[in-house]
């Protein structure tokens, strides 16, 4: 044996380094992790030389002023409607109180009222029993005329009289200008 060491042989596949300068070599260094003591948390398996898990999301510093205007409050949900705006409140009023007396009397789904009312309203006509006098009994349902007031612009409130098995029951509802079409926010069924 020679006290001088030989370099080692190039790889077959590398080209063979410019001469002056040392080659690349490839070293694994795992990457340190903490200890997992949660639970509730899955467990991952991390090989030494893989890429880590991407650290969670913490947003940076607020954008300057652009010295734009900023967007009108319309784009960031519904936005109320004028009395220009809006349809007839009498055939809207109407097919509301017809739409929600067949619903309640189980000739036609439920949820074919909820694009009519808000959140709450639907979520009331779901969850509370309906009208004895609406589910039971096979006579027709008969709604007298509507009658409209409109207290404030884009505001109507509406009244009529349900008719069957010869009683009569009092419906009253209150329908709010939004995004350009009646929406119902309160209903009152006697």
């Amino acid at each position: 044996m020679s006290a001088t060491a030989e370099p080692a042989p190039a790889p077959v596949d590398q080209p063979a380094p410019e001469p002056g300068r040392t080659p690349l070599r490839l070293v694994v260094v795992p990457t340190p992790q903490p200890p997992l003591d949660d639970p509730r948390i899955p467990v991952r398996l991390v090989l030494p030389g893989a890429p880590s898990p991407r650290p969670p999301h913490r947003p940076g510093p607020r954008p300057r002023e652009t010295g734009r205007a900023p967007l009108p409050d319309r784009d960031f949900g519904p936005a109320l409607s004028g009395r220009a705006d809006l349809p007839d409140p009498h055939q809207s009023g109407r097919r509301l109180l017809t739409v929600a007396l067949e619903a309640l009397a189980g000739r036609r789904p439920l949820a074919q009222v909820q694009p009519l009312t808000s959140p709450g309203v639907y979520t009331a006509l779901a969850s509370r029993g309906r009208p004895r006098w609406c589910a039971e009994g096979t006579a027709p349902l008969v709604l007298g005329r509507v009658h409209v007031c409109e207290p404030v612009d884009g505001v109507a409130e509406i009244t009529a009289v349900a008719h069957r098995s010869g009683r009569a029951h009092a419906i009253a509802a209150r329908l709010e200008g939004i995004d350009g079409r009646w929406r119902c926010t309160a209903l009152q069924i006697g």
